[in-house]
């Protein structure tokens, strides 16, 4: 039993141990930071919630899937390069790159249709 008790006590008394605990205190005082909802602090004056028009949350959507794509297809883009640089000669690995390659552009290609299927959507909806 001390033997138990002497390993689980040198366990809780390392250094790693208590790094994380220090690390894990820090995060949940800023997560606890954050959970304060900042309409609390708002100008009683001001409209918290506001809706938005349908041109307008099209627009935003319109932007967004864009900024995703996009990095998204820069991301790929990355791999890409860092396949085809640390192939070496090797035919799986060239293939490998060669198809992320083939993803970042089909994932630009999409970025710039995402306009054009946005007012498709937008055209079905109506506005």
């Amino acid at each position: 039993m001390s033997r138990i008790s002497a390993r689980l006590r040198a366990l809780t008394h390392s250094r790693p141990t208590r790094q994380v605990g220090r690390v894990a205190a820090v995060t949940g005082e800023v997560l606890l930071f954050l959970s304060v909802p900042a309409a609390a602090y708002a100008d009683p004056g001001v409209p918290v919630l506001a809706a938005n028009s349908l041109p307008v949350v099209i627009n935003n959507l319109q932007n967004w899937l864009i900024g995703i794509l996009a990095a998204v297809a820069t991301l790929f883009l990355v791999l890409a390069g860092v396949y085809w640089a640390t192939a070496g000669g090797d035919p799986a690995q060239v293939d490998k790159a060669k198809g992320a390659l083939r993803n970042a552009l089909i994932g630009y290609g999409l970025a710039i249709l995402a306009p054009v299927l946005l007012q498709v959507v937008q055209g079905i909806v109506g506005s």
